[in-house]
């Protein structure tokens, strides 16, 4: 059952990332040197499957559309429709501007070139993940998008690629489909940049390739904390920290309120809920260790803790909920009013749904088409406005003991 608490002190769940680090080492230096070989080998010893073909073929995404329907295309649709209106807001121009005469500066935005976008198939299927990651990425202009799923491919990830325009789909899955993005194979191309959530092991091999190409975060647990007062309902809150639990055992759901009447009334109904749950295990792991209903005395104090936890997706069940949207600043989305779910974020508003966990919504920002684009910049000065401005740069270049940068100057600026 839910702690109801005064204990302001939040904790969260502890990652396996340490102790899973030397394993994963291991698949990606295998994956490395045998390629394909070692992607069948795990797919056959991880995953129970025989893989002949590592990417999928157009016809079984045929296959899988016809087995999905028309219906769930149709929905996919919709979904996708929203999330392109919402990223395309997010898209940046360069600039060049002439700050003085003989003197031009500028900045170039630039698709990445090819991106790698994990979609989990453990315990539940995600086709959302798949709009998510992709359709930025288009919106960015990246001229190849793949996806990394592991082996059994469910239709619905399939339908999705269809529809948020995937170049195609790789059948791999954990660590060593991270490693075939990151190092490429007989089959697989080689990514510049690699997004999406995973499990611990996706997490760590994340981290581990990071340098070798670009990752979006290295993702924790997912989390949930709302913020409620007296007139927030206790059945919505309730359904909420159960959807979030039911994502996994590490999954975190924290209600913050003012009013110890609601406060139990939660508790009451988590419990009557939470047995209606297919994944009711899962919810019922995640909700006795990681849950918590914690009691304050003002929304000041609810609000000044929930920027100090900084979680992943934050609900404001109170009262004009809009008034109190300017203080908060740490958080990866914020849903506003009690009819703004977070599964409403999850699916179909539009806004992304990966973002920063573990407390790193205080520095880090949700995925955007920002994270499918990278910036070079440009100068140009004539030989005036060198010479014009020669004698800063070498006091600058000698201030440092740099006598060839100042040098590099010199010899221009005589010539001029």
């Amino acid at each position: 059952m839910i702690r109801i608490t005064h204990d302001t002190t939040i904790t969260r769940p502890k990652t396996q990332h340490d102790d899973i680090s030397g394993a994963v080492r291991k698949i990606l230096d295998d994956v490395r040197r045998n390629g394909d070989e070692a992607l069948r080998r795990y797919a056959h010893d991880f995953d129970g499957v025989k893989l002949d073909a590592i990417q999928v073929s157009q016809a079984e995404i045929d296959g899988a559309l016809k087995v999905v329907g028309e219906d769930y295309i149709s929905l996919l649709e919709r979904a996708a429709n929203n999330i392109r209106s919402f990223h395309q807001h997010q898209k940046r121009n360069g600039f060049m501007y002439a700050p003085s005469e003989g003197v031009i500066v500028g900045q170039r935005v630039m698709p990445l070139e090819r991106v790698g976008l994990y979609v989990p198939g453990g315990t539940a299927s995600y086709p959302s993940s798949v709009l998510m990651n992709a359709i930025p990425a288009k919106i960015a202009g990246c001229p190849e998008i793949y996806i990394m799923t592991p082996p059994s491919v469910k239709p619905e990830i399939l339908a999705a690629a269809h529809v948020a325009g995937v170049t195609g789909v790789y059948r791999s899955g954990g660590a060593q489909g991270i490693g075939a993005l990151a190092y490429g194979t007989e089959s697989v191309a080689r990514v510049d940049k690699i997004t999406g959530p995973g499990n611990a092991y996706v997490a760590e091999a994340k981290r581990q390739v990071y340098g070798h190409v670009d990752i979006d975060m290295v993702a924790g647990p997912s989390e949930i904390l709302i913020i409620a007062d007296d007139t927030a309902n206790p059945r919505y809150i309730a359904s909420d920290m159960l959807a979030q639990s039911e994502h996994d055992k590490l999954a975190s759901a924290i209600l913050i309120t003012t009013s110890e009447t609601l406060a139990h009334s939660v508790c009451d109904e988590i419990e009557a809920q939470i047995v209606r749950l297919l994944r009711h295990d899962i919810a019922r792991s995640s909700i006795d260790d990681n849950g918590r209903i914690i009691l304050v005395e003002s929304m000041k104090q609810a609000i000044d803790l929930a920027n100090t936890y900084a979680p992943e997706h934050l609900e404001l069940c109170v009262e004009n909920a809009f008034d109190f949207l300017p203080s908060i600043h740490n958080a990866g989305s914020v849903f506003i009013g009690e009819h703004s779910p977070e599964a409403l974020g999850d699916y179909y508003a539009g806004a992304n749904h990966t973002l920063p966990t573990m407390g790193t919504a205080r520095f880090s920002s949700p995925l955007s088409v920002d994270d499918f684009t990278k910036k070079s910049q440009y100068i140009y000065y004539s030989p005036d406005a060198l010479h014009e401005v020669a004698g800063d740069i070498e006091a600058f270049a000698m201030s440092e003991g740099l006598t060839g940068h100042a040098h590099s100057i010199t010899v221009r600026a005589n010539h001029v």
